[in-house]
């Protein structure tokens, strides 16, 4: 057989041609063209005015002085925050693991050795054939010293480490966002409940004036059983509307337990007595909601704001996925000194002096269904990132359309809720008075006490409701996540202290789908 010579040239066009069909991504699936048009402005909004309740701080919205102190601790003590911050770090760690990624590797070591090879080895063959003088023959067994510095670099030709360090301080900036998304539950579950706290400590107070009232009733149903103007049973009647109030009483107190432990618990602290100012809580008011732009609620709420991050972070990882098909340069060199002896040999130059470089050039060719694996989950979690984008913005402005429907109606049913107040708390002169002269029954007037009550309750449990309504608004509108003692959010001060460079600003679309189109 004779044998085949290939020439170089035809084996180097052969190694091209695998390399070019190597250097191809596959198809993906087409990226929604964009993203939900949002509506110019919120309905029954007002004038739409651009200005947004969410820009102000906490501080600013509340004027509880009581409620600010409890949010203030809540936000230096609470467990679930100090949860995210560690959460932060390590995201802050793998930006700069991805940083360091981009630079060389240089090692530095050490190495000693002892070597005895065979006579009838290839090297043992090579020492027994030097013609080497009586006395100066290889040590056996040979020792072997060195130090070494190691050089390995993998150049980012097509972007991979540098997109890879991108989606990593997309994800950290994503991180502080949820963080202060948190501070916005928070801040609003703290309002809520203390709301909550000063309504309970409002039904107790007329609970217990409603208590002296009927015992006061009691007295007078009492004196005329005794005289013989009622019978046994209107005592009894009465009697039991008292124990009934009376026994409420023990079931508010035990809720006004269990909320202010609640606020303990969201504050980071053991229970212990809640200052709180429950004063005047039927007139109290809250700033007035001002909705803003619907636009606004990109830049405003955090989920948001994240939600864009994290997208931004999926089209690079596209990147970086799609550029592992393209040739890797790999650049490799080694620098040290080598001897066999630790004596001045080993220092000695050039004569110890050992130094190596190389660079190496690879492309996947055959069994690349890892690395497609990898780019098509890439894109599906691309697209999935968009969809939850568009998502998120739905519901935020779902959300606040829902809150300010709920303002308005509570408004209303608030007002009329307090004539009837009004009226029963009238009704129940009219009828003690009718009672007295015996122009009306005492079960006229034990009625009218119990709806006289269950008005007033309501009345205290509607205005909770009006002030939460307030709240969840305020913290719809992206309100309680930014510091009102500076002019950055949380995002921007920690990005700025940490040193890492903030995403280029641009069209929202273009910032959406940065790699529209594929890589």
């Amino acid at each position: 057989m004779k044998n085949v010579k290939i020439p170089f040239q035809s084996l180097a066009a052969l190694c091209l041609l695998a390399t070019l069909q190597a250097c191809s991504t596959p198809n993906r699936d087409t990226l929604p063209s964009n993203d939900p048009p949002l509506p110019a402005r919120f309905p029954d909004a007002g004038g739409g005015s651009s200005s947004s309740s969410g820009t102000l701080g906490w501080q600013d919205y509340f004027t509880d002085s009581h409620l600010k102190s409890l949010i203030g601790t809540a936000l230096a003590n609470n467990q679930e925050l100090n949860i995210l911050m560690q959460e932060i770090a390590v995201s802050k760690s793998e930006v700069l693991e991805r940083k360091g990624a981009l630079f060389p590797f240089v090692t530095l070591g050490t190495r000693a050795g002892l070597e005895k090879v065979g006579r009838f080895t290839r090297d043992g063959a090579v020492e027994e054939s030097l013609e080497i003088k009586e006395g100066k023959e290889f040590p056996e067994p040979l020792p072997e010293f060195g130090v070494v510095a190691d050089f390995d670099w993998e150049v980012d030709i097509w972007k991979k480490l540098r997109n890879e360090r991108s989606a990593a301080v997309q994800r950290y900036l994503a991180s502080q966002e949820g963080r202060s998304f948190m501070m916005t539950h928070i801040v609003a579950e703290i309002a809520q409940t203390y709301y909550e706290l000063v309504a309970l400590d409002n039904q107790l107070s007329i609970l217990q004036r409603t208590v002296g009232i009927q015992n006061d009733a009691l007295g007078a149903v009492k004196m005329q059983k005794d005289a013989a103007k009622v019978t046994e049973l209107a005592v009894r009647r009465f009697d039991a509307e008292v124990l009934k109030n009376q026994s409420h009483l023990f079931e508010i107190r035990q809720k006004i337990t269990e909320t202010e432990n609640r606020l303990n618990y969201l504050v980071g602290r053991y229970p212990q007595p809640v200052n709180r100012n429950s004063s005047g809580f039927e007139t109290l008011a809250l700033r007035s909601i001002r909705a803003g732009l619907p636009a606004g609620l990109l830049r405003n709420r955090p989920d948001v704001r994240q939600a864009e991050l994290e997208l931004a972070a999926a089209g690079l990882d596209v990147k970086a996925a799609g550029a592992r098909f393209y040739p890797a340069l790999n650049i490799r060199a080694a620098l040290g000194l080598e001897a066999f002896s630790l004596d001045h040999t080993l220092f000695t130059t050039p004569e110890s002096l050992v130094y190596g470089v190389a660079a190496n050039i690879a492309a996947p060719l055959i069994n690349r269904s890892a690395i497609q694996a990898a780019y098509q989950g890439a894109s599906a979690r691309q697209i999935s990132a968009i969809y939850s984008y568009q998502q998120t913005v739905l519901k935020a402005y779902i959300e606040v359309v829902n809150q300010l429907a709920e303002i308005r109606n509570l408004n209303q049913s608030f007002d009329l809720k307090g004539r009837q107040v009004a009226a029963m708390s009238d009704s129940i002169t009219l009828s003690t008075k009718l009672f007295n002269s015996a122009r009306a029954d005492y079960t006229e007037v034990l009625l009218t006490q119990r709806e006289a009550l269950e008005a007033r309750m309501d009345l205290v449990e509607l205005k909770q409701q009006q002030l939460s309504a307030y709240v969840k608004a305020y913290k719809a509108l992206g309100g309680g996540a930014a510091d009102p003692n500076d002019g950055k959010t949380p995002v921007t001060a920690s990005v700025s202290a940490a040193g890492l460079a903030q995403p280029a600003k641009g069209g929202l679309f273009r910032r959406m789908f940065p790699y529209h189109g594929g890589t």
